[in-house]
């Protein structure tokens, strides 16, 4: 009897989510499930609320193990109702991939993992956030969705989108990675290149929302996004045996997965598949454009937006985040905290890890790397940690220095000295 491959369509396990109703993140008030949302009615973003009760009865550890390796595993802790809307492009559970030389030459004890986003479909862990809003969005019936991107959200709200018929309008800054455009126009995008930040950018498409009729996607100002990105910290329990590490390092823009992962850390709880313990959550910005690290230092509940944004981690160049509350929410209950590198850093720590561990990361991802070390002098991680650093792209998606030496092969070749 050969074995056949499951379709992508096969891998989603067919059973119910256990959505109650939605809550206003800032003030708790109830929404109803089943309909589309934007802010919440007092302008913020708005969280999903399951009972955890239902979950358990049918989503043990035991039916989890036998369920194929995607993020749809979760599915009665997700918000899609029916199987039939879901939008899938034969996503994974992502690796984690200790880097063993990397820990020897800093001298740590415990592991350094890094969870490798970039193995998803577009490339990035946007696809989590994507898909799990496109998938709501067909859901509910919508036919054209806008939001803005420093890149990778862009890409892979392009992708999921084609696939499930819906339209889609784009806004990028015009200084945006020149792959990441030209792959969202290719999967079928109307891309508009804008003299401006993403902060601009989403202020088109609020402007616009009324006009042009388009469903607003931008981070945090619809529920799902969040839901999506969560299943980084649901699938990084799972894949340590139901633990939590010690500290998750996390490039901070948005913030979504941030905010999602806390979220599964709670709810897992709730399900008792873990304790009481919480990893630190760390969220990393670059130095020139670090509005959360700033917030965290002053002890504010809320982030100014950072002036004159700019880095060469396109993700991470996010002057103002909506729910920047949310994001030192976690970072202060985790007792983690916020930490800002220089771009020379994050560049550095690509390279090393590029050609110490043969692993190429993008460089938000890098940020991480950079942040770790920087953490590990200063004291605030110890030796005996073990941590992830979230990598959230692949490294292939971005411009990388000029490799190679020319040979002329009709020369005299000293083999020896090459």
């Amino acid at each position: 009897h050969a074995h056949r491959t499951m379709s992508t369509s096969e891998q989603i396990p067919d059973t119910n989510s256990y959505v109650t109703h939605l809550e206003c993140g800032m003030t708790g008030e109830h929404l109803l499930a089943d309909q589309l949302h934007n802010l919440s009615p007092k302008g913020y973003p708005i969280l999903v609320k399951y009972d955890l009760d239902k979950v358990r009865s049918t989503m043990t550890k035991d039916v989890l193990a036998s369920r194929a390796p995607n993020w749809w595993r979760y599915r009665e802790l997700l918000p899609v109702r029916k199987t039939e809307n879901v939008v899938s492009l034969g996503e994974v559970m992502t690796p984690l991939i200790s880097l063993p030389r990397i820990a020897a030459d800093l001298g740590v004890t415990a592991d350094i993992i890094v969870k490798d986003e970039g193995r998803l479909p577009t490339g990035s862990f946007k696809a989590r956030g994507l898909a799990m809003a496109v998938s709501m969005a067909k859901e509910l019936g919508v036919t054209k969705m806008a939001m803005p991107t420093n890149g990778n959200a862009g890409s892979a709200l392009a992708a999921y989108a084609s696939r499930a018929g819906i339209e889609t309008v784009v806004f990028c800054p015009d200084d945006t990675p020149q792959c990441n455009m030209d792959e969202i126009a290719l999967q079928g995008a109307r891309l508009y290149k804008v003299n401006g930040l993403i902060n601009h950018c989403g202020k088109l498409v609020a402007e616009g929302k009324e006009s042009a009729g388009w469903f607003d996607c931008s981070t945090l100002k619809e529920p799902y996004r969040i839901e999506g990105k969560k299943t980084m910290g649901l699938e990084l329990a799972e894949q340590l045996g139901w633990e939590v590490p010690d500290a998750i390092f996390y490039p901070t823009g948005g913030g979504t997965g941030l905010i999602g992962m806390w979220k599964a850390f709670g709810e897992l709880e709730g399900l008792g598949f873990i304790g009481p313990k919480r990893p630190r959550m760390i969220a990393v910005q670059a130095s020139t454009c670090a509005p959360i690290v700033r917030a965290f230092e002053e002890g504010e509940r809320h982030a100014t937006p950072w002036e004159n944004a700019a880095t060469y981690a396109a993700g991470i160049r996010v002057p103002v985040a909506i729910g920047d509350f949310l994001i030192l929410n976690a970072v202060r209950e985790s007792k983690g905290f916020a930490v800002a590198v220089d771009d020379d850093d994050i560049r550095d720590a690509l390279d090393e890890i590029a050609k110490r561990e043969g692993l190429l990361l993008c460089p938000e991802g890098a940020s991480t790397y950079a942040a770790y070390k920087q953490s590990l002098k200063d004291g605030r991680i110890g030796k005996d940690e073990r941590v992830i650093l979230f990598n959230c792209a692949t490294g292939l998606k971005y411009p990388m220095p000029d490799g190679g030496e020319i040979l002329n092969r009709h020369s005299d070749i000293n083999y020896q000295e090459l």
